[in-house]
C-alpha cells in the first residue's frame, strides 16, 4: 500500500504564545484535510503599535492525500 502527502506552508499567529500559533495553523489545515505531520520552519515575533506582542510561526504541514 502506498501513501501520498501534500506539503503546504502556513503561518500561525497568536498574541498568547508560539504554541498557540502552531495549534492555530495546524487545526486550520486539519479542518481542510487530515494533517499527518508538521515541522516548525521559523519562529518570530513583533510588537504591534499598541504594544501587544504577537507570535508568528511558519510551519510545513503534511496532509494525506485521499486514494
Amino acid at each position: 500500500m502506498s501513501k501520498s502527502f501534500e506539503i503546504i506552508e502556513r503561518v500561525g499567529i497568536s498574541t498568547e504564545s508560539s504554541s498557540d500559533a502552531i495549534k492555530a495553523a495546524v487545526l486550520e489545515a486539519h479542518g481542510e484535510q487530515k494533517v499527518g505531520w508538521f515541522e516548525v520552519l521559523e519562529e518570530r515575533g513583533r510588537v504591534t503599535q499598541n504594544g501587544e506582542v504577537e507570535f508568528q510561526v511558519t510551519l510545513k504541514i503534511g496532509r494525506k492525500l485521499e486514494d
